[in-house]
C-alpha cells in the first residue's frame, strides 16, 4: 500500500496519534462495508442507466449500425458485479480500489465518448451529453469510505479525462475544431465552446477538493469515535460497566478529588484458604483458579445491580447506590449476597466432583453514608468508594471466622433491605452487640450463612 493511500489519521507524522491494532481494525471493517455498500449502489447506477436506455426512443437506425452504448454498459456492470463479489469475500487490497475507481471514471467517460459513434454526429457531440453529471456521482460515493485519497483520485481521472476528451474533439477533424466563441451557437450546435468546457472542469476539481476536505475533517472524527468506542470497551472490562460510563459520558475530564456522597450497601467477598492453596501449587495454576472463582462470583454480584469497585487478590469489593443511585442498594446486596453463596456452593461441589480440593467462601454486607469519586493524581486515576460502611464491610468479612459463620451482615443492613422488599425464607440469627476486631463500638449482626 502506498503511503498517500494509508487510511489518513494512521500516517506517522500526521499530528495524530498512532492508532492501536484493535481501532485500525474496527476502521478497515467499516471501510470493507462502505465499499461493499458503494458496490451495490454502483450496480444500481448502471442498471438504472441500462433501463432508461432500453426504455427511450431511439432516434437513429439501429439495425445499420453497431450500438457501443449496451457493450459499455454491459462491460461496467460486469466490473461491478466482480468487485462486488470480492468485496464480500476478502479485503480489497489499496492498489485494486485505486485501479477500481480510475477504470470506474475510464468506462464512464468511455461510455460518453462512443456517443457520437452510436449517434452518427459529429466528435463534439459527446460534450453536449448529461452523463458528465455521473462523474459527480462516482466522486461522491468514494466519500463513503471516509478516505479522501480515493475522492481526489476519482476527481483527478475524471478532470484529466474530460480534457482528454475536448482536446480529442478539437484536434479530431484538423480541417474544422468547431470551437467557437458565440455561446448561442455552442447551445444551439455542435460547436465548442472551450470557456465552457474549462468550467466543467474547474466544477470536477472544485467539487472533488470540498468532498475531500469534509472527508479530511470526518475522519478526524470518526477516528476519534472509533477510539473512543473502542476505549469504552476497553474500560469496561477494567472498570465496573457503570464506572466505565461514567468516565466516558462525563461533561469535565475527572480529576482527583472529586467524588459524591451517597447511601449505598457494600458487599466483601473472600476465598477461605486461598492464601495456604497458592503456596502449593503453580501460578498459572493460582491465576486459573482465580479467574474460576471470579467467573462465577462477578456474574452473581452484577445480576443484582452490584459494581465491583476492586479485586483484592482473591478479595472482591462491590458496591450498591454508590455509582448509580439507588434505593434498594440494601435489598440488593443481600440478594446478591445470598447468589453468591449459591454460586460458592455449586462450585465446591464441581470441583469435589472433578477430584479437586472444594473451597468456600466468606461474605458480608454492610450499609451506610460512602464517597464515590476519583484518587490518585493527574497522571493515574482510581475510582473508587470511601466510608465507614466500607471499612465495617472488609472487616466483618474477616470476622466471619471469628464466629464461625461464612456470611454476616449488619442488623442495620438487613434491616434496611427488609424495608427495601428484601426476603428470605428463614429468618437470620441475631448476632448482638458484637465486638469486631478493628470497630470501637460492639455491632449488632445478622447471620447470613452458617
Amino acid at each position: 500500500m502506498g503511503p498517500w493511500l494509508k487510511p489518513w489519521g494512521v500516517r506517522e507524522g500526521r499530528g495524530i496519534d498512532p492508532l492501536p491494532a484493535r481501532v485500525r481494525a474496527a476502521i478497515s471493517q467499516q471501510q470493507d462495508r462502505s465499499e461493499i455498500a458503494i458496490g451495490w449502489i454502483q450496480l444500481a447506477v448502471v442498471l438504472t442507466f441500462g433501463a432508461l436506455y432500453a426504455l427511450s426512443p431511439k432516434t437513429f437506425d439501429a439495425s445499420a449500425m453497431i450500438e457501443p452504448v449496451p457493450w459499455a454498459l454491459a462491460l461496467y456492470a460486469g466490473f461491478t458485479i466482480l468487485r462486488l463479489f470480492l468485496a464480500y469475500r476478502r479485503r480489497l487490497p489499496a492498489w485494486f480500489l485505486a485501479l477500481s475507481v480510475a477504470i470506474d471514471m475510464g468506462l464512464l467517460l468511455a461510455l460518453i465518448w462512443s456517443f457520437h459513434i452510436q449517434y452518427e454526429q459529429p466528435p463534439s457531440f459527446i460534450l453536449k451529453a448529461p452523463t458528465l453529471l455521473y462523474v459527480f456521482i462516482f466522486i461522491a460515493l468514494r466519500a463513503l469510505r471516509f478516505e479522501a485519497a480515493y475522492v481526489l483520485l476519482a476527481g483527478s481521472v475524471a478532470a484529466v479525462g474530460w480534457l482528454v476528451l475536448v482536446s480529442w474533439v478539437v484536434t479530431a477533424d484538423p480541417a474544422d475544431s468547431m470551437i467557437t466563441r458565440d455561446y448561442v451557437a455552442y447551445m444551439t450546435s455542435n460547436s465548442v465552446l472551450l470557456g465552457a468546457e474549462f468550467d466543467k472542469v474547474v466544477s470536477i476539481l472544485v467539487v472533488t477538493g470540498i468532498i475531500a476536505l469534509a472527508i479530511t475533517r470526518a475522519r478526524r472524527l470518526l477516528v476519534r469515535a472509533v477510539a473512543e468506542g473502542a476505549a469504552a470497551r476497553a474500560l469496561s472490562r477494567f472498570f465496573a460497566p457503570e464506572v466505565a460510563r461514567e468516565i466516558t459520558g462525563a461533561e469535565r475530564v475527572p480529576e482527583a478529588g472529586q467524588g459524591v456522597v451517597r447511601d449505598a450497601a457494600i458487599l466483601v467477598v473472600d476465598l477461605r484458604g486461598f492464601s495456604a492453596l497458592a503456596s502449593r501449587i503453580p501460578g498459572d495454576e493460582v491465576m486459573a483458579l482465580l479467574a474460576e472463582y471470579q467467573a462465577r462470583m462477578v456474574p452473581a454480584i452484577r445480576r443484582h445491580g452490584g459494581s465491583v469497585d476492586k479485586f483484592l487478590g482473591d478479595g472482591i469489593l462491590a458496591t450498591f447506590g454508590a455509582v448509580v443511585p439507588s434505593d434498594r442498594g440494601a435489598a440488593d446486596a443481600l440478594t446478591a449476597l445470598d447468589d453468591v453463596l449459591s454460586e460458592a456452593a455449586d462450585w465446591a461441589r464441581a470441583r469435589v466432583t472433578a477430584g479437586e480440593e472444594p473451597l468456600r467462601v466468606g461474605a458480608a454486607v454492610a450499609t451506610g453514608r460512602v464517597v464515590f469519586g476519583a484518587v490518585g493524581d493527574e497522571d493515574r486515576l482510581e475510582f473508587t468508594v470511601i466510608g465507614d460502611a466500607v471499612n465495617l464491610a472488609v472487616k466483618l468479612e474477616k470476622h466471619t471466622k471469628a464466629e464461625g459463620v461464612s456470611a454476616l451482615a449488619t442488623a442495620a443492613a438487613h434491616a434496611a433491605a427488609t424495608a427495601q422488599g428484601y426476603r428470605r425464607a428463614v429468618l437470620p440469627e441475631a448476632l448482638p452487640a458484637r465486638r469486631v476486631g478493628g470497630v470501637d463500638e460492639p455491632v449488632d449482626l445478622v447471620v447470613m450463612a452458617a
